[in-house]
């Protein structure tokens, strides 16, 4: 199911006219991916700037005339925005929620007073897996990370054994799982299904964040050593509220979304009759829009008004939750119009016919050219548009499983090795008071084992289902 709507779907501009030769794209796209790479990490231009005058760049190169690549970025822009934007601002508003009114806490707290010392580490990835669902992981970070220094501190376990997991359960969620803004974007550029892949991606995730969370962090406390847990930070010596939310109301409405699309993707398959009520039913309560829609509404008395907040402070909660997200919604809708451009300039067909040529799997090229861009860019959004939008046909003749099988491999290549160029390595570095050796050993090799084995996962997937 693609999440653009059907209108802006079918105003999509006729291919830009072009007489490029395959090599002429292939420079193409190779310039203007090195371009938008040296705009954001030399120049430090702002990932929305780079991408558009990427797309500009890749236009010129390929022989395209401009007033048709004005058309098609346009196009692009706004078909990502109307699709994938709404939803990240419904994310945001639920994680808004569930962060001020105290419903993470809530969570954390249950699950640990459940766990001795032994589970801790997988009682951290337990934690930061369901918090990691509506957050997205620059929130889930500055949200879970308190709560790890409080338990190490209180539990006198080291920093990397609980550590770790904790990242681990947020960065695979916010890789392979919608609705984070990089699966989506890559749902929407695929017309992959959304409730397929947001199954595939829980099935792939749990082994992943088993090997990458608890399995690993026994290696990482070797490698890095004894680390002095950083004082007390403000969040932990705020006083506590009078009234939280209950664990079971918070559980719900996390997983509210999640529930109401999978059931549309299981409908799909038991009832299969799109005339049926039922079938209809099921795909309008598990589109995903309605269900972060009804997971915020549900939010607002679950987590809002259980924390003793009035109508006012709802809202204003909910206000303030979009203002960070601009940022994010430019980012990715114009990584849709360097898509669309991609598109529209023939390269998603030269790289269909090089692909198929050389023999190269769909799901392993997918991955290779997200690694490249990761550890180019150090976005694992700017990846996961930028791998999408030129394997994009491949995906045409796909079943929709092998098409939500291909969004997870970009978005587990879109992981690989987190380093000096990425802003989640410097936010991981200095709240957890390592030195850039440490954070190397640690967080960097945690994502690129991340990717790797959920890539090692995927790949046999594809053969059996």
């Amino acid at each position: 199911m693609s999440l653009s709507p059907t209108l802006l779907a079918a105003a999509a501009p006729p291919a830009l006219p072009h007489t490029s030769s395959n090599s002429q794209l292939l420079i193409a796209v190779l310039v203007a991916i090195g371009a938008i790479v040296l705009l954001i990490t030399r120049l430090k231009l702002h990932p929305f700037l780079a991408l558009t005058l990427g797309s500009g760049l890749l236009a010129a190169v390929a022989g395209a005339p401009f007033d048709k690549l004005l058309t098609s970025f346009s196009t692009g822009f706004g078909s990502t925005v109307a699709g994938v934007g709404l939803l990240i601002g419904l994310g945001a508003m639920l994680g808004k929620l569930l962060a001020d009114s105290g419903g993470a806490n809530t969570i954390a707290d249950t699950v640990l007073a459940r766990s001795g010392t032994k589970a801790l580490p997988w009682a951290m990835a337990l934690i930061a897996a369901v918090l990691g669902l509506p957050l997205f992981f620059e929130v889930g970070v500055v949200l879970l990370i308190p709560i790890v220094l409080l338990v190490a501190r209180r539990g006198n376990v080291p920093l990397m054994r609980i550590g770790i997991p904790a990242l681990a359960g947020l960065s695979v969620l916010h890789g392979l799982v919608p609705p984070h803004p990089g699966p989506l974007v890559a749902v929407d550029a695929l017309k992959a299904d959304l409730g397929v892949t947001l199954a595939l991606g829980l099935l792939i995730a749990v082994p992943t964040l088993i090997v990458a969370g608890p399995l690993f962090a026994r290696l990482a406390e070797r490698w890095v050593g004894p680390l002095e847990i950083p004082a007390a930070t403000a969040a932990e010596e705020t006083a506590e509220r009078e009234r939280t939310p209950s664990f079971g109301a918070v559980l719900a409405t996390i997983l509210l979304p999640v529930v109401l699309m999978l059931g549309k993707a299981l409908a799909d398959v038991v009832i299969d009759d799109p005339k049926a009520m039922g079938q209809r039913v099921f795909d309008f309560i598990g589109s995903p829009l309605i269900a972060l829609l009804a997971a915020t509404l549900l939010g607002m008395l679950t987590l809002g008004r259980a924390a003793g907040f009035d109508r006012a402070r709802i809202s204003d909660t909910v206000g303030r939750s979009l203002g960070p997200i601009a940022g994010i919604v430019f980012i990715v809708g114009a990584g849709g119009g360097f898509k669309q451009t991609l598109i529209d300039v023939g390269v998603g067909n030269a790289v269909s016919e090089w692909s198929s040529r050389w023999h190269i799997s769909a799901l392993l090229l997918g991955w290779l050219i997200a690694v490249l861009i990761r550890l180019a860019t150090g976005s694992a959004t700017v990846a996961t548009i930028t791998a999408a939008g030129i394997v994009a046909p491949l995906a045409a003749t796909m079943s929709s499983t092998h098409a939500a099988l291909l969004v997870l491999a970009i978005g587990a290549g879109s992981l690989f090795f987190s380093h000096v160029n990425d802003a989640g390595f410097w936010l991981v570095k200095e709240y957890f008071g390592m030195s850039v050796g440490q954070t190397l050993k640690s967080w960097s090799v945690m994502e690129t084992v991340i990717s790797v084995v959920a890539i090692a996962l995927i790949m046999p997937l594809s053969l059996i289902v």
